[in-house]
């Protein structure tokens, strides 16, 4: 398809977590090289509106806050209004394109579309649902996804006559959130070496590796590379229902790695985290939103992958190791897998 307006209008429309928000970045990156002079906008949700902050390729970044995420003391009738004075202000705008940036068919990422009232809405169909209908600049998607996260949605932009590799996830830290891990990084000691950035936290059981593993690898990592490391975690009780957290996990480990120049950095807030991210030269870590920060951000990647499907969400655009034991759960890989993994790493980051 050829565009006649030279300057068209998007928005992007992204509901999802944290990685999938960052496996987005590559198609904001086509679309502003193909459209330098277009008006580029993002819908997104609170939670994750951070992975776009700083990205040149994005003009204005719109955000809502879903009920479950609202904060202390702010109503879910506050939630509603917030979000339909958003949705009116971005009818107003009239964009020429809303694109539902989700492979498959999103339902609720289509109403949103259609509360706006753009002039075109680009989006995968569902040939099942009545719905996809509304979807005038459809794309056929069959499940399950054979291809990377990037690379599917990616796809969409065929219709804009975009083809061919996606390029990078990109992901900006914040230069004031930098200053702070720098300032705390300095205190802890200093390796001649790596600086490894570990995260111990993940969503699922399958892919939680042990605490006293992490604090081997850590030790033995120390004494072969002369690093330093900077350990990451959602701060929290285990046992919370709503909000889950690594803080035994990780008091767990300092107390095992003793005096190593380690700083420990549990990130409540999204800014924290890429802040810290960006400071590694090497981050290890499980298949989760951590793992593709860290892709956006350029770095090396060790990775352990659990019950997930590795090929649809393996880092994208960096070098990487991936360990999958034929168990799918990494509980079942051993400190020596990690550390020969790490050597390749090196090897093929170097």
């Amino acid at each position: 398809m050829t565009l006649q307006n030279s300057s068209p209008s998007f928005l992007v429309i992204r509901r999802d977590n944290i990685g999938d928000l960052v496996c987005t970045t590559p198609l904001f990156r086509s679309l502003r090289e193909r459209f330098p002079s277009a008006r580029i906008c993002a819908l997104v949700n609170s939670y994750n509106a951070a992975v776009l902050q700083g990205n040149p390729d994005i003009d204005e970044i719109f955000s809502y806050t879903k009920a479950k995420h609202r904060p202390s003391g702010q109503s879910v009738p506050r939630v509603y209004f917030d979000r339909v004075k958003m949705l009116a202000r971005l009818r107003a705008m009239r964009f020429d394109y809303a694109i539902l940036a989700t492979p498959g068919f999103q339902e609720r990422s289509l109403f949103l579309a259609r509360m706006i009232r753009p002039r075109h809405i680009l989006g995968f169909t569902d040939k099942k649902n009545r719905a996809s209908r509304h979807v005038d600049m459809g794309v056929p998607f069959a499940f399950p996804p054979h291809l990377h996260e990037a690379e599917e949605v990616f796809r969409l932009l065929q219709a804009l006559g975009i083809s061919g590799e996606p390029p990078v996830a990109t992901v900006h830290a914040d230069k004031t959130e930098i200053g702070k891990v720098q300032t705390r990084l300095a205190r802890t000691g200093q390796g001649a070496g790596l600086t490894i950035g570990i995260h111990i936290s993940a969503r699922k059981p399958s892919q939680r590796w042990p605490a006293e593993c992490f604090s081997a690898l850590i030790r033995s990592l120390r004494e072969q590379y002369d690093a330093r490391f900077i350990l990451f975690w959602s701060p929290g009780d285990e046992n919370n229902p709503l909000h889950p957290g690594d803080d035994g996990k990780a008091e767990q480990m300092m107390q095992a790695i003793g005096d190593e120049p380690i700083l420990a950095y549990p990130t409540q807030r999204l800014e924290e985290l890429i802040a810290g991210l960006s400071l590694c030269d090497v981050v290890v870590c499980s298949d989760g939103g951590a793992m593709h920060l860290a892709a956006g951000l350029g770095k090396p990647i060790l990775c352990f992958f659990g019950h997930s499907d590795a090929a649809h969400w393996y880092p994208w655009g960096v070098p990487y190791v991936l360990l999958q034991p034929e168990s799918r759960d990494v509980r079942d890989i051993s400190v020596t897998e990690a550390l020969v993994g790490f050597g390749e790493l090196v090897e093929k980051a170097s």
